[in-house]
């Protein structure tokens, strides 16, 4: 829904009729997961996706229909080939996606995500009828089918907190933010979190790592990138975020470097299984060495660790299923 989420209130704002389309089953190699959206007008604009491009013109005429009939349907869409369907997944998967009119329920989630704030919408796919309760289970439960029930969970946004301001960081709000990630930096030192070197930051903060850790909410959707180096602001973040749940910790320096924290950090308590939770050194090895190339390690890393990825290359993954 966040994907979506500038178009829905644009066109809402502007009276336009708009119908959803929701990914609700899928078997097989389908190309989006549950829970994929795409939003279409009545006057023809579109947004989203439910199968990148395979079959968005065949859910693009069911949500006209949808929009003129007024009443939710469950439209299925399988394999592609010339004699069993006409649309179809040419991947060879099968996917059931839910089509509605946007609603009044509709716009208190869009309220709510826009607020940042947790929801669970629940959707009758029979009737079409739906209700949105306060809040979302904690851990990486992810969208699901209950029989004829959809429910899905929307958490606070993924929160990216960067401890450093300092050269190699400055491309990570850009790389994240195009991931749909809410970013804050943090550093010490006024001169370095400016929104000059930062503009695609949501938000600067300008103290010691453990000031500014006890003014942020730090749950799984939080990740926190720590590079900055330096004992006297490397162990402060460290001792402030081992205690709390973030979904990664990642700290910048070598082997070697991250050691000596480890024994700092030991010495006045730190356990073995919280140490284990450290990231450090910090990213996946993509080979390259520029500030560009560093991010992007350490955001493709965060993309494994969140989503339960090997960071392995495809072919590799692949060749290791068929033995």
């Amino acid at each position: 829904m966040r994907e979506i989420l500038r178009e829905l209130s644009d066109w809402s704002e502007a009276g336009e009729d708009i119908a959803i389309a929701t990914v609700v089953e899928t078997w097989g190699s389908s190309p989006r997961p549950l829970g994929s959206k795409m939003a279409v007008t009545r006057s023809g604009k579109m947004a989203g996706s439910v199968s990148n491009g395979c079959i968005e013109g065949a859910v693009f005429e069911e949500a006209q229909r949808v929009l003129k009939s007024r009443a939710a349907k469950v439209a299925a869409f399988g394999v592609a080939d010339e004699v069993a369907f006409e649309v179809g997944l040419a991947c060879g998967g099968h996917i059931e996606v839910f089509v509605q009119p946007f609603g009044p329920v509709h716009r208190r989630l869009m309220a709510k995500l826009q607020r940042n704030e947790p929801a669970t919408l629940r959707t009758d796919l029979l009737t079409g009828e739906a209700e949105l309760v306060d809040g979302a289970p904690s851990g990486t439960e992810l969208a699901r089918r209950d029989g004829d029930r959809f429910v899905e969970p929307f958490r606070r946004p993924a929160h990216l907190i960067i401890i450093g301001a300092i050269h190699i960081a400055i491309p990570l709000p850009r790389l994240a933010k195009t991931m749909g990630y809410r970013v804050t930096v943090v550093d010490a030192r006024a001169k370095f979190a400016t929104k000059e070197r930062f503009p695609e930051a949501d938000e600067l903060i300008v103290a010691w790592p453990d000031e500014a850790m006890a003014r942020l909410t730090i749950d799984n959707s939080s990740y926190v990138v720590i590079l900055t180096h330096d004992p006297k602001f490397d162990l402060p973040a460290l001792r402030s975020v081992l205690s709390k749940d973030a979904g990664y910790i990642g700290a910048i320096g070598s082997r070697k470097t991250n050691q000596n924290r480890f024994d700092a950090l030991r010495a006045e308590g730190i356990t073995e299984a919280q140490l284990a939770r450290v990231h450090g050194p910090i990213g996946l090895d993509l080979g390259g060495r520029g500030a560009e190339e560093t991010a992007l390690g350490i955001l493709a890393e965060i993309t494994a660790v969140r989503f339960g990825g090997t960071g392995a290359f495809k072919r590799d993954a692949v060749r290791t299923s068929l033995g």
